[in-house]
């Protein structure tokens, strides 16, 4: 049977009363980042991951992160203790430039990094103590997706619905459904994947991490790569997502207009650490300081960080 969460639906951003009866440990909060820290560094890969294998009683192999800031002896800062709380239902957006920590801390939420320090909740389940439970919840799309490359789009969607427990009858249906509402031409469902171009493969990506229904979906630029059509299609699948199966959603993007227009909140990373956050419109507000101009995300964004409309030392903080 398909793993689909409760549809609670939405009235004015509230949740409804249903949600008391939510088998979840904290109902409301979909995510929970508290002072998480991740550094990268021949010692610090060895310390992170030895005691996770300990933990699972498993094997892996280690992290080449490179993001963040480096620190002494050439360990690399990707995440300086950050914090932000995202409700359930929300769009969140992160931004920052190239390797501000944005993907690892998409990886420290998804299970694929143990952090440092600090604490990642989903739904009150801890990422570490309940790893299981957090698997079953969420899913990711990464720019970087990977796939049984000889293997056609159904049948790698097939693979990872049984992964998930759900039954070919049910799968099947679900994944034709969602590959033509993201306008992947039907010719292509058998094909080899390999023989597809770029945006056609991360539509596929999209619509794997989108079969089993995640309650917390990790967009980590999921956009990359698509032509402005394409584009259009999947963020407003995102919204419908969200807006018709109580979905919550973390994205990673480079795209200011696609988080002015998808987010409801939005947090700048720069350098591993949290500089700002809030609506898009508080943002756009701050930057421009009462002096009347026309401010856009990306105006925001080059400001907090540090590349132009740096604001003058007798202005406000934008932070």
């Amino acid at each position: 049977m398909s793993i689909k969460p409760p549809d609670l639906g939405r009235s004015n951003g509230t949740l409804p009363s249903i949600i008391a009866a939510s088998p979840y440990p904290d109902p409301a909060i979909a995510l929970s980042v508290q002072g998480v820290s991740k550094t990268f560094g021949k010692e610090k890969q060895r310390r992170s991951w030895s005691s996770r294998l300990r933990r699972n009683g498993q094997t892996a192999s280690q992290p080449n992160g490179k993001e963040g800031k480096p620190a002494e002896s050439g360990v690399v800062v990707a995440v300086d203790n950050i914090s932000m709380t995202i409700a359930r239902g929300e769009i969140f957006g992160v931004l920052g430039p190239n390797g501000s920590g944005k993907s690892t801390l998409i990886r420290c939420v998804s299970t694929l990094l143990l952090p440092d320090s600090g604490e990642v909740k989903i739904f009150g389940y801890d990422v570490e103590k309940d790893e299981m439970a957090v698997k079953r919840l969420i899913n990711r799309v990464s720019v970087e997706a990977s796939f049984f490359k000889k293997l056609s789009p159904m049948e790698n969607l097939m693979y990872a619905a049984r992964l998930y427990g759900m039954s070919p009858a049910d799968a099947a249906p679900e994944a034709k459904r969602i590959l033509e509402r993201l306008d992947l031409p039907a010719r292509t469902y058998k094909q080899p994947i390999e023989d597809l171009s770029r945006g056609q493969q991360q539509k596929i990506a999209i619509a794997r991490a989108l079969l089993t229904s995640p309650v917390l979906l990790l967009l980590d630029e999921p956009t990359t790569g698509l032509d402005p059509r394409s584009k259009f299609e999947v963020q407003t699948f995102i919204e419908e997502l969200r807006d018709t199966h109580d979905a919550t959603i973390l994205l990673t993007t480079h795209d200011m207009y696609e988080a002015d227009a998808l987010c409801d909140h939005v947090a700048v990373v720069h350098d591993g650490k949290v500089v700002a956050r809030g609506t898009p419109a508080e943002l756009k507000a701050r930057v421009a300081n009462g002096s009347g101009k026309e401010v856009t995300l990306e105006d925001v964004f080059m400001a907090l960080t540090g590349k132009e409309l740096v604001a003058p030392d007798d202005a406000e903080p934008v932070l």
